[in-house]
């Protein structure tokens, strides 16, 4: 019988879809890891994405940073982390946002940089304040991008947050890593199978926020 008929299987096995081990459960987990990494990196890199966006400040260092942290491998920061905050959830968690974070501040001031800068020049003429062209204008006009951002980061982080089950963790990572030691292969394949549906359904209720973003983009009109 070949790997992949054995796969099959062991996805229709009905034992491996109940009870604490079971894939509802280690795919609760795994969207946990990703909810809570996402909306960390979203509560640091969205503001200061949107501050450099509007004010046009610290890009160039915005880029190098996003680009540095890009560069980083996260089986290696989740080692050094582990080596300073021990064996837990809080090592796993602070090396997936510090990959989140490139994505959603790339998308946060791409976003705003695309927006014409005639419409930001026309909300000035009609009196708006700076705050109000950011949350009137800016946001609303540059929300694809800045969605497409936080997609980029949410299919990052749930490809990688197989990592948890390094540290002894749970999530869809533990049928690759607890298959890896007894040499199960369909359990690791059924492992890496069910990441790559879950990132694939992400995926597309992602493209259908963007689509709708993009349908709802108001522009500002120019001034009488």
């Amino acid at each position: 019988m070949s790997v992949v008929s054995e796969t099959v299987n062991w996805l229709a096995e009905s034992s491996h879809w109940s009870g604490g081990d079971g894939i509802p459960q280690r795919l609760l987990q795994h969207l946990g890891y990703t909810g809570l990494t996402v909306a960390l990196g979203t509560a640091v890199a969205l503001p200061l994405g949107l501050w450099i966006g509007h004010t046009g400040r610290l890009r160039s260092v915005a880029v190098a940073t996003t680009g540095a942290l890009r560069a980083l491998p996260t089986l290696g920061l989740l080692t050094l982390v582990v080596l300073f905050s021990g064996i837990g959830l809080v090592a796993p968690v602070l090396a997936l946002t510090i990959l989140a974070i490139p994505p959603l501040l790339a998308g946060a001031y791409a976003g705003l940089e695309s927006v014409d800068r005639a419409t930001i020049d026309a909300a000035r003429a009609q009196g708006m304040t700076e705050w109000q062209i950011l949350t009137k204008v800016e946001v609303p006009l540059g929300l694809p991008i800045i969605v497409g951002g936080i997609r980029s980061a949410t299919l990052q982080v749930v490809a990688t947050a197989t990592v948890a089950a390094y540290v002894g963790l749970g999530g869809l990572g533990r049928f690759i890593i607890d298959g890896q030691a007894v040499q199960d292969y369909p359990q690791m394949l059924s492992g890496a199978v069910l990441v790559v549906v879950l990132a694939l359904l992400l995926d597309a209720v992602f493209a259908l926020a963007q689509r709708l973003a993009t349908g709802a983009r108001m522009p500002v009109p120019a001034p009488a």
